[in-house]
């Protein structure tokens, strides 16, 4: 007890435990509930007895830095809100007009006299003006990104392993269909298959589930809708030419070839709807396939589509435009992988082979076919020029809707070129993957933009007002890199883009404003393009 009497050093050393038992709450002197006499007290594992407190002569006043520690600031910080909210509900000031009998009418009129004939020169200059040629008021929100919208599929046709072989939008721009089948391996002829449409315009509108589904007993390679009718669309498989109505869930078919003489015997690889001569309202159907043929059908009656036009392309007919591989002897049929008709011409058209030049042909062709080829129409010969090949087959071909001589290619060797209906050679080749090329599209409003889908999985996107070597915008559509199969712009809806793919899943990517407006003089810069090659 005597240590704890000492003064000193003991007494300074224990002032900060003394002070921190204060603020413990420890109250000073006898109250209600408090015994009389001071007496020890226990905090936490340390015993300090009240005496010794008393003898240091600490005063309880040391209670005080408990309160010390309140923030009053936050308060007034809490009170200048409180000022903040009081000016949002002032009432707004009334503003004052001027009743129009109080206007002073001679002099606003002398004034628009003095300045009519200023206004009316300037008015004058600026409508003579060529400052702002090819821009257009543009009232839409501008898109910054392409963005996937809707990733679609058919989780049927998935578990079969089966491809997007082809795309198509719809005369509306709202519905868009897919063909299920194989590009790389198996018997597509006995390969059970669909054709899936979805309308992206209804509200309950499921990726996963299809707004009409068609069964197919073999592969579907390739399907166009109709050009004014939105629920009817063509197809094919087996050689065979089909066309459904969507429209009719029960019983979709409309139209078919039938196994005939007439019918290609290999797999066809495009179709396309031509309006009938004379006829803008009625349609007829044109097929290309691998066993060199290319055949119009119309529909007749009920159910059966009747071959109203043939051609042949035969080796020993090509004109010699450029330097091609001769076949030994005989007759040697050229497979067509692709077809794209002329904007400007309806019967000019360009085939892609499968010895990998395209074709310049013509539907107006009168020489016949040096072929034995069945058929139930004479078969006429329709090349009129060849251009340049590639390194192996095309795959995709599409003419410019801009200009009545600039079409693409792309195949097997991972080129596009891009050629002039004026000469053999293309006026560029973009390599553009190391793995095949599948589908090669221009854009419908975009005189200098396309879109090509890789076997790498991606969609690559050009402009080559920006460069002429490199894409502008690369997607990525598939993440394991299998290829995209094909790919189609959206005509109605220019600001969509549909591409399908070897995981069975078509996504529609949503494109940004610089892919949707055309720029100043665009349509001049493609002119220039053009003349260069013809010079």
């Amino acid at each position: 007890m005597a240590t704890r009497a000492q003064p000193g050093p003991l007494s300074q050393a224990g002032s900060a435990g003394v002070a921190a038992l204060a603020t413990v709450g420890v109250a000073s002197g006898p109250g209600p509930g408090r015994p009389g006499p001071l007496q020890d007290e226990t905090l936490g594992v340390a015993s300090v007895p009240s005496q010794w407190r008393a003898v240091q002569g600490i005063r309880w006043e040391t209670k005080s830095c408990q309160t010390a520690s309140i923030a009053t600031a936050s308060a007034s910080a809490q009170a200048r809100n409180h000022v903040d909210a009081q000016v949002q509900t002032e009432a707004p000031v009334p503003v004052s007009v001027q009743p129009p009998s109080q206007y002073d009418i001679p002099r606003l009129a002398a004034f628009l006299r003095r300045v009519e004939a200023m206004v009316i020169r300037e008015l004058n200059k600026n409508w003579q003006s060529h400052a702002f040629d090819g821009f257009e008021v543009n009232w839409t929100e501008q898109q910054q990104m392409v963005s996937c919208l809707y990733t679609l599929g058919y989780p049927p046709a998935q578990a079969q392993g089966l491809h997007v072989t082809s795309i198509s939008w719809n005369s509306t721009g709202s519905v868009v269909a897919c063909a299920y089948g194989r590009l790389d391996h198996g018997d597509w002829s006995t390969l059970k298959s669909f054709v899936c449409a979805w309308n992206l315009d209804r509200r309950d509108l499921r990726p996963q589930q299809p707004s009409a589904v068609v069964e197919v007993p073999s592969a579907v390679l390739c399907l166009a809708f109709h050009p004014t009718q939105p629920s009817h669309v063509a197809g094919l498989y087996s050689g065979e030419v089909l066309v459904w109505d969507l429209s009719r869930l029960e019983d979709p078919l409309l139209w078919r070839t039938g196994l005939t003489d007439d019918t290609h015997t290999d797999p066809v690889s495009q179709v396309v709807w031509l309006p009938e001569p004379g006829h803008s309202h009625r349609f007829q159907v044109l097929s290309v396939a691998t066993d060199g043929k290319v055949l119009l059908w119309q529909g007749i009656g009920v159910g059966q589509l009747q071959l109203t036009e043939g051609f042949a392309l035969v080796m020993q007919q090509l004109p010699r435009s450029t330097k091609l591989k001769k076949h030994p002897r005989g007759e040697t049929e050229v497979g067509a992988t692709a077809v794209a008709f002329s904007s400007f011409d309806p019967r000019l058209f360009i085939l892609g082979t499968e010895g990998g030049f395209p074709l310049k042909c013509s539907l107006a062709a009168g020489e016949a076919a040096l072929t034995r080829m069945p058929s139930s129409v004479p078969l006429r010969a329709p090349a009129q020029f060849t251009f340049s090949p590639h390194g192996g087959p095309i795959y995709s071909v599409s003419c410019s809707p801009f200009h009545r001589n600039l079409f693409l290619s792309a195949g097997t060797d991972g080129h596009v070129h891009l050629y002039s209906m004026l000469q053999a050679p293309p006026l560029t080749s973009l390599q553009l993957s190391l793995k095949y090329l599948f589908a090669v599209r221009w854009s419908p409003v975009r005189p200098l933009v396309f879109a090509a889908a890789s076997g790498k999985g991606d969609v690559q996107l050009f402009d080559l007002q920006k460069s002429s070597q490199k894409p502008t915008v690369l997607i990525k559509q598939t993440q394991d890199e299998s290829p995209v199969y094909c790919l189609e712009f959206n005509s109605q809806q220019t600001q969509l883009l549909a591409a399908g793919d070897a995981q069975g899943t078509v996504k529609v990517w949503q494109l940004s404003t610089e892919f949707t407006e055309q720029g100043p003089r665009e349509a001049e810069d493609l002119d220039c393009l053009a003349a260069e090659v013809a010079a």
